[in-house]
């Protein structure tokens, strides 16, 4: 079996640059506060009868998903062509392209939009892209860990997002929303600028036959020479693992769904899990917290709520990196679902019975209102930690631990696009039924996360300390995932990667 890594600083290291996930999660935090400043809904908004000009809620909704809109199936047609480190290279072009389009525009919604939406072609290209790139370079003691840095890099885009709205939402013209915008250039220069020293991923680097170059890659991440037996027993797994996987030819989108190693199985769980990690909850505060906060009558702006609400997200993404290989990924996912189907439900029941109607002014709060305000807004915060803790690292980390290299791009993408469609759908659609039914909306993702814990206490294996090779015989073993944990490999597994390397 492979022994521990000596040391994996390089990996780790190698994790947090390429997951520099400012790119999606600064963009979440930095439209919420655009969308209540006043020289943005001046530029974008309607004039009304009153010679005051408001954003309605389409043209809100309009503005926030369609970011969203571009999806991730399209990186699976560059990550195995351009190799999974020249596809991160287009997709940050592409996506800073987006960004100065967005910054440029002056009164112009379409303008806005086309460069949200060429935007979110490379956001979402990316996240998919770097989970495939994290889970085929990370030693698997830490690959957990190194795969929730990405949703860490999120939160910590979408806390420097709602810091830097503090300051400039007092600017008095159109750079209070043009500054926030425009610095999400800086971070696509940086990783465009990064990438060209970073390798490839050594299992793309196999499955094209440059195994010197694959060797090498192994060795440096993890901290060995190249001929220690470490990158000898990986090199010969990795090898052998690729090599029956590529006996049925190339791979082809419907092979995701192919009953061979319970593909359909673990397409499904990943696509499942992005589902419900999107409707549990938090991500309405994200992107429409400034405009609900407003509502519930606190006595702060709703840009320091938000930072504080980005605060707690930042803080609440620290221990995932323990709890996810201490608890596993099962344990996170069950234990969040829960307690989050709590918070939401509190926040629904006391804000439907409490809270003021929209637009109510400040002076003509009761009592009672804002004291169901302060309820609303702590239950918030606690849901949004519990999330960052638990639903927002595990669900990448599965996402990029389930697949084996034949299909790895293919059904990653299609993970990564249940994500962003159903991120989409509710950035779309939130502040049409808020205005139907105010803050009763979180009974949604309140029954959403009671599905979610159903869903995977009788779907989803538990795959801690396991190799990306390991998962493929977990599937095939078809062991209950209730009864997974603590499953290990079977030791032929084993003899056959030895045997085969022998016989090399």
């Amino acid at each position: 079996m492979t022994r521990d890594v000596p040391t994996r600083c390089r990996a780790v290291l190698l994790a947090i640059f390429i997951a520099f996930g400012f790119l999606f999660g600064y963009d979440i935090g930095v439209i919420s506060g655009c969308l209540i400043m006043p020289d943005f809904i001046r530029q974008f908004g309607q004039e009304g009868t009153n010679g005051q000009y408001c954003l309605s809620s389409s043209r809100q909704s309009i503005i926030v998903s369609v970011l969203s809109a571009g999806g991730a199936i399209v990186q699976a047609f560059t990550s195995d062509r351009l190799g999974r480190r020249g596809s991160i290279l287009l997709w940050s072009a592409i996506f800073t392209v987006g960004v100065a389009i967005q910054t440029s525009t002056t009164y112009s919604l379409v303008q806005l939009l086309i460069g949200r939406y060429i935007a979110g072609l490379g956001a979402g290209s990316l996240s998919a892209i770097v989970p495939l790139y994290n889970g085929e370079t990370a030693p698997k003691a830490i690959r957990g860990t190194i795969l929730a840095i990405y949703q860490v890099q999120i939160i910590s885009g979408v806390f420097l997002s709602y810091v830097i709205e503090l300051g400039s939402h007092t600017i008095n013209n159109s750079a209070s929303w043009r500054l926030p915008i425009g610095l999400q250039m800086v971070w696509g220069i940086i990783i465009l600028s990064g990438m060209f020293f970073l390798p490839e991923s050594p299992r793309h680097l196999l499955g094209t036959g440059r195994g010197d170059e694959a060797r090498k890659v192994i060795a440096e991440l993890n901290g060995v020479a190249e001929d220690d037996p470490l990158v000898i027993e990986i090199v010969k797994e990795l090898d052998l693992a690729i090599r029956a996987e590529n006996e049925g030819g190339k791979s082809t989108w419907s092979e995701c769904f192919s009953t061979r190693n319970a593909l359909w199985r673990r397409t499904m769980n990943g696509i499942m899990l992005q589902f419900f990690q999107q409707l549990n909850g938090q991500n309405f505060y994200y992107f429409y917290g400034d405009t609900f906060f407003q509502s519930a009558g606190a006595g702060l702006s709703p840009y320091i709520i938000q930072t504080i609400l980005g605060a707690v997200s930042l803080f609440g993404t620290l221990p995932a990196l323990y709890f996810i290989e201490t608890w596993g990924r099962r344990k996170s996912l069950l234990l969040g679902a829960s307690a989050q189907a709590v918070c939401a439900l509190i926040v629904a029941v006391v804000g439907h019975t409490t809270l003021a109607p929209t637009g109510t002014l400040t002076s003509a709060l009761t009592p009672r209102n804002r004291a169901g305000g302060n309820v609303v807004i702590t239950f918030a915060v606690f849901q949004v930690f519990i999330f960052n803790t638990t639903w927002g690292p595990t669900a990448w980390v599965y996402l990029g631990e389930s697949f084996p290299l034949r299909v790895r791009p293919k059904s990653i993408a299609f993970g990564t696009a249940s994500n962003w469609f159903w991120n989409f759908m509710l950035s779309f659609f939130s502040p049409r039924i808020v205005d139907r039914i105010g803050p009763m909306i979180m009974l949604v993702f309140f029954s959403m996360l009671v599905f979610g814990y159903i869903y995977v206490y009788f779907a989803i294996p538990e795959t801690k300390g396991l190799t990306l090779e390991e998962v493929d015989e977990l599937y095939r073993s078809g062991i209950p995932p209730w009864r997974s944990v603590g499953w290990r490999p079977s030791e032929r597994h084993h003899h056959e990667v030895h045997e085969k390397g022998t016989s090399d």
